[in-house]
This record gives structure tokens, C-alpha cells and sequence, in this order.
């Protein structure tokens, strides 16, 4: 009978022990969802390259090109307001995991869409599913970087949207270029990655305790931490002016490339977009070196001088100078998105992460969708030439207001603060 007790302390134990899921190490985690992060905004772009191809093959207008561009930021944008936070009280793994299947779905139906509607429903559907894993997901990279890196955390939150962007086009321009079928390399491709990835999240550990709230959550709402108002607010003409010049680039720079340019080349059409956001990528490591909030005011004065390069590309007609402009442009469109990223995030706390990234996006996906929509409605009145001009004249303007902005912060304080590691 002595024994008993121990006995059945030992069973207990081990049924405990094998009852618990376990789980991947924090460190694996950081780096899987890292990789999932990179994945959404991959899939974001591979459609860019194509859009031309599908216009040609389904005969709709360029205002339509430009609708099945922006449907997806909107349906991006209204599935962020109503689930954005949901992640602070349910955890994010449930939350990243239902992104993950909604996502293999949408790859299905772009190989399914036969016209323009089945690419506007793909469209939707993709939209929806970065919406929900936008605000989770990029939390959840913070909060999985190790205790001693939190800033690496925000930095790949930044830089994998970008990076993910950048190759996305990329490899989508090199498959229309090589590929006899590039929907089926790209999406069937596509598919079994978030497929794959929603298993893998099946084993992440979870970073957030549940809460009470979950279903008051859902009520569609935009909330910054009193912390980091101050910071968001200065950072405003910053998130248009990056994410507008994206919407620009993802939305119409192919059908620049063949009418303006009189350029018929996926791999160009792709690179379009790739230098923008590979540039964008590497920025924060170029600007990464200065104390916030200089590397914003240099991302901003950057984006001012591509800007320019850009009009005087669409002048000349000069490619060269249109693809200099873009490398230009791309420096100050990863590096101000970053430096702002990295100074908001550790200004909330954890259960108030989710909703400020649900914020953040919610005003990038507005700057990247309305003016990019608006756009393409003013290409047949004022033509594809006249309405890129504008488009870029007016971010140049904004550009040139946040690098005020960002050096009259600057010029507050007296002296650059550090950046905490």
C-alpha cells in the first residue's frame, strides 16, 4: 500500500504529460510564423503580374482591373475592423489557423475563376483571409521573438510584407514569362503552402492568455493604446504615402509598362513591383543604424526624391529612370513603414498589440485601395498617362508633408532618443 500513492502520482503524471499537445519550441515558432507572415503578402502581389494576362484573356476594362485589385484591400480592411482584435481574447493560434484554411480556399478559386467575377471572388475571399491573420499574425511575431529581441520581432513584422510583396511579383512575372501555365505554377503552388502552414500552426505554442471580450471584439471599431496616439497620429502622412505609392504599383505599373512604356514582359511587369518592395525590405537595415524618428524623415525624404524621378520618368518615357525612381521610392517605402512600426509596437502592451496592428493596417489598406480604385476610374477620362502623373503628383505632395512632419518631431525633441532594444 505504501507505494500506491507514488504509484499513482507517477500515472497521473504521465497521462498529464501525454494529454498535453506539445508544442514547438518559441524559437522555431518566431521563425514559422515569420515565414507564414511572408507567405500572406507573397500571395498578395502574385496576382499583380498576371492581371495584364487576364485581360487580355477575359477583355475587361482597365477600371475593372483596378476593381479586382482594391476589392481585395477592402475586404481586407472590413474583415480587420470586425476581427482585428479578436486574437487579444480567443489567442492568436485559432485565429491564424482559420486565416490559414480561408486562404488555401481562395488559391482554389483563382485556379477555378474563369472570368472576371471568379477573379473578384478569389479576390474577396484572399481578401478576407489577410484581414483576419493581419492584426493576429503580426502580434504573434512580436510576442514569439526571443525575450532579448523584441525589436527583431517588429522589424520582420515590417519587413516580411515587404519582402513578401517584392518576391511574390517577382516569381509570378517569371512564371507568366517561362510558365505555359503560371495560374496553375502560381496558385496551385500557393495553395498547398497555406495548406501546409495551417497543419504547422496546429503546433504553436500560444503567446496569449484567452480573455473575456471575444464576442464584443467583433464589433467593428478602431482603438489606439493612449500611448501610442501621439506617435500614430504624427505617423498618418507616412502610412498614406507608403501604402498609396503600393497600391499604385500593384494596381496599375503593368498596364504602364505596356502602354507607356510599350513593355510586354512578365518578368518586367514583375520587377516593377519587386523593386519597389525588395528596396523597401532592405531599407530598414540601411536605416536602421539612426535614432527614431530619423529614419522615418529619411524614408519620407527618400519617397519625395523617387517620387520626382518617377514624374520625370513618365514625361521621358524613360524606362531606366522609371526603374531608379522605383529603387528610390522603395527605400523611403520600407524604411518610414518600418521605423514607424517599431516605434509603435512596444508603446502598447500585450493585450492591446493585436488591436494597434488592426489600426496600422486599417489605415495602410485604406491608403492602398481608394486612391488605386480611384485611379483606375479617371484612366478613360484622362487617360492611363495623365492619371498616373496625378496619382504620383499628389503622393509627392504628402511625402513632402510627412518629412515636415517627421523632422519637426525630431527638432521637438531636441535630440534623437534610442530605440530600445
Amino acid at each position: 500500500m505504501p507505494s500506491t500513492c507514488p504509484d499513482l502520482a507517477a500515472s497521473t503524471a504521465a497521462l498529464a504529460a501525454r494529454a498535453k499537445p506539445r508544442r514547438v519550441p518559441a524559437n522555431v515558432a518566431f521563425v514559422l510564423l515569420a515565414t507564414v507572415l511572408f507567405a500572406f503578402f507573397f500571395a498578395a502581389s502574385a496576382p499583380s503580374p498576371l492581371f495584364v494576362v487576364f485581360q487580355h484573356a477575359w477583355h475587361f476594362s482597365s477600371s475593372m482591373l483596378t476593381v479586382a485589385f482594391a476589392i481585395y484591400a477592402i475586404a481586407l480592411l472590413l474583415s480587420l475592423l470586425v476581427a482585428g482584435s479578436v486574437s487579444d481574447h480567443i489567442g492568436r493560434r485559432p485565429v491564424v489557423l482559420a486565416a490559414l484554411v480561408l486562404q488555401a480556399v481562395a488559391m482554389g478559386l483563382f485556379l477555378l475563376a474563369n472570368d472576371i467575377g471568379g477573379l473578384i471572388v478569389a479576390r474577396v475571399v484572399q481578401g478576407v483571409a489577410t484581414g483576419i491573420a493581419s492584426g493576429a499574425l503580426s502580434a504573434a511575431v512580436v510576442e514569439a521573438a526571443p525575450a532579448s529581441r523584441k525589436r527583431l520581432g517588429a522589424l520582420i513584422t515590417s519587413v516580411s510584407p515587404l519582402a513578401g510583396l517584392a518576391v511574390g511579383a517577382l516569381l509570378t512575372g517569371i512564371a507568366v514569362k517561362f510558365s505555359v501555365q503560371p495560374v496553375l505554377w502560381v496558385f496551385g503552388g500557393l495553395a498547398l503552402v497555406f495548406a501546409a502552414g495551417a497543419v504547422v500552426v496546429l503546433w504553436m505554442p500560444e503567446t496569449v492568455t484567452p480573455r473575456a471580450g471575444a464576442l464584443a471584439s467583433l464589433v467593428p471599431r478602431v482603438s489606439i493604446p493612449v500611448k501610442a496616439r501621439a506617435e500614430f497620429v504624427r505617423g498618418l502622412p507616412v502610412f498614406i504615402a507608403v501604402w498609396a505609392l503600393g497600391g499604385l504599383f500593384l494596381s496599375l505599373a503593368p498596364s504602364l509598362m505596356l502602354h507607356v512604356f510599350g513593355v510586354d514582359n512578365g518578368v518586367v511587369n514583375g520587377l516593377t513591383v519587386a523593386v519597389l518592395s525588395g528596396m523597401g525590405a532592405i531599407a530598414p537595415t540601411l536605416l536602421g543604424r539612426f535614432a527614431a524618428p530619423r529614419p522615418a524623415m529619411f524614408g519620407m525624404a527618400s519617397m519625395v526624391i523617387g517620387l520626382a524621378l518617377l514624374l520625370a520618368s513618365l514625361a521621358t518615357r524613360s524606362l531606366a529612370l522609371f526603374f531608379v525612381g522605383t529603387a528610390v521610392a522603395g527605400i523611403g517605402f520600407g524604411g518610414a513603414f518600418s521605423a514607424l512600426v517599431q516605434t509603435l509596437a512596444p508603446l502598447a502592451q500585450s493585450h492591446e498589440r493585436g488591436e494597434l496592428f488592426a489600426a496600422i493596417f486599417v489605415v495602410s489598406y485604406l491608403a492602398f485601395s481608394l486612391p488605386a480604385m480611384l485611379a483606375g476610374f479617371l484612366v478613360a477620362p484622362l487617360g492611363l498617362l495623365n492619371t498616373a502623373q496625378g496619382y504620383a503628383a499628389v503622393l509627392l505632395l504628402i511625402a513632402a508633408f510627412g518629412t515636415w512632419r517627421q523632422t519637426a518631431a525630431l527638432a521637438g525633441k531636441g535630440r534623437a532618443l534610442p530605440v530600445s532594444e
